[in-house]
């Protein structure tokens, strides 16, 4: 006696899983999910938090949040609330690109792209932390003014 799979009829294939249309291609991360993902690796630098700590307290390994913070990965409500646990979740959607369309292309500034960016690079953010460090008004415009010469001396 032949064995017949159940649930399947003689010759049909199977359905596909929920969600799932034919020629549809899997979901891709967006620019909000680069974004929020480099918005949690400066969170997680800002407290010195290594990513094998931060996935050790998630239960994942530090290859799934290097993943995450690449936007590489998409992150789920339930994994970002885990994160959350350490900063308010609206750090990480602050300057998050929106539209009208949160699936489809996003126009993202250049500017605040690169900000983005740059503030996610551990010389970014030591550089941010230092310069908050400076108390006297004068001396922090000292440093933009340097900041400024050096920058139009590279042109």
């Amino acid at each position: 006696m032949a064995r017949r799979d159940i649930g399947t009829k003689a010759g049909k294939p199977r359905p596909k899983p929920r969600g799932m249309t034919a020629g549809s291609p899997p979901k891709e991360p967006q620019d909000v999910d680069r974004h929020v993902g480099s918005r949690v690796r400066m969170q997680r630098m800002l407290v010195g938090m290594s990513q094998e700590k931060l996935g050790e307290a998630c239960g994942i390994t530090f290859q799934q949040i290097q993943k995450y913070e690449k936007g590489m990965n998409r992150m789920g409500a339930s994994r970002l609330h885990q994160i959350a646990r350490t900063v308010p979740v609206e750090f990480f959607y602050e300057g998050a690109p929106s539209g009208p369309d949160p699936g489809g292309p996003v126009n993202v500034d250049r500017s605040s792209r690169a900000m983005t960016d740059f503030l996610a690079t551990s010389e970014g953010l030591e550089l941010v932390k230092v310069f908050m460090a400076v108390k006297d008004a004068t001396v922090g415009r000292r440093i933009i003014d340097l900041t400024k010469a050096v920058a139009a001396g590279e042109e």
